[in-house]
């Protein structure tokens, strides 16, 4: 089975307050040197078959259907490991 991973992220002009909170706490905790921190989610895709232009390309309309919204998130997918062209 191939690995196919979909990372969503906020779209740089939204506010992302999770990761705010996130980047207040880290000088308090001891982690120096951080300017910024973006949230977001990742989601990993155990596929069957070859992963070729039709099942990307429905991964990609899953994506900008149901993973994403689209009007305030931006996505990428891009394939993690493929056995099938390992073996080429």
């Amino acid at each position: 089975m191939a690995r196919v991973v979909v990372d969503v992220m906020l779209k740089p002009e939204i506010l992302d307050p999770q990761g705010q909170a996130v980047q207040r706490a880290l000088p308090r905790l001891g982690f120096e040197g951080i300017a910024d921190v973006r949230q977001g989610k990742r989601f990993e895709l155990e596929v069957e078959g070859p992963v070729d232009e039709a099942a990307l390309a429905r991964i990609h309309e899953m994506a900008e259907t149901f993973l994403a919204n689209t009007v305030i998130e931006d996505f990428v997918v891009k394939v993690e490991s493929d056995p099938a062209k390992a073996e080429s």
